[in-house]
């Protein structure tokens, strides 16, 4: 498998995955002429993804799967919560174009095998993916206020793993956002912190993990170099050393190099 996030953070999220017989985009939560471009970088024709995976409803995850299930007719999928919180762009996808899956339930597209799992987030049926294809597996969780014992148990056995890193605690606390915004972010369902992200890893590496990206990091309290160094900290005082894990940084408005699986 190939993986490239096209762009991540709390601006915009589109993720690309590809396989030998399968182009899948997991999000489509910028304009359409910026996915057009970002798959342009990676010499991918957005008229050669197969589908769209959403995670849930929130605008900077759907922001033009309208548009381009209209244009270049490609499935969407979603589960029932998440497509009854879609309201705008319901009108404009064929009923033939909307796909429905359950959470805990596989299915497939193409040579994918895909297991949505349930996240914390204050959505309406958010969830996560581990994409399965020819024995190895990724997995991509973004938008979690808590990482759940459910959420551990589907990330272990991933060699890779897009893994939210959104916020550092005292620049939360010192930033511009407010009060509520702050509170919601740090709640168990908003999103997961740069120690969190660092906790996790480091109960993965003993199950395979070898790759990581941080992604969906906000804008307002967090930047990357902050979220590199307190994820790496997490993870030496849990034990693992640096090389131990490739970890790196997904980019808020341009594609990441691709990573082989």
């Amino acid at each position: 498998m190939k993986f490239c996030s096209l762009y991540s953070g709390s601006t915009g999220n589109s993720l690309f995955v590809q396989s030998k017989e399968t182009k899948v985009l997991v999000d489509a939560g910028v304009s359409a002429k910026k996915i057009i471009e970002g798959l342009e970088t990676i010499d991918v024709d957005i008229k050669d993804i197969n589908a769209i995976m959403v995670t849930h409803e929130h605008i900077d995850h759907i922001r033009s799967i309208g548009t381009i299930a209209k244009k270049w007719n490609i499935p969407i999928y979603a589960t029932l919560g998440t497509w009854n919180g879609i309201e705008n762009e319901k009108a404009v996808i064929k009923v033939e174009n909307k796909n429905y899956f359950k959470i805990g339930e596989k299915f497939e597209i193409g040579d994918l095998k895909i297991i949505p799992f349930s996240t914390s987030h204050d959505a309406m049926d958010p969830c996560g993916f581990s994409i399965e294809n020819e024995g190895k597996k990724i997995s991509i969780v973004t938008d979690l206020g808590e990482m759940t014992k459910e959420v551990l148990a589907n990330l272990k056995t991933s060699k890779f793993i897009l893994l939210e890193a959104n916020y550092e605690p005292e620049v939360l606390r010192c930033c511009s956002y407010p009060y509520g915004v702050k509170t919601r972010i740090a709640g168990n369902r908003g999103h997961l912190s740069n120690g969190d992200a660092g906790k996790t890893i480091s109960k993965l590496v003993d199950y395979g993990l070898e790759n990581v990206m941080l992604g969906h990091l906000s804008k307002e309290s967090n930047f990357p170099e902050l979220a590199y160094k307190s994820v790496l900290n997490e993870m030496m005082q849990n034990g693992i050393k640096e090389n131990d894990i490739e970890l790196k940084i997904a980019n808020r408005t341009a594609p990441s190099k691709i990573v082989n699986i």
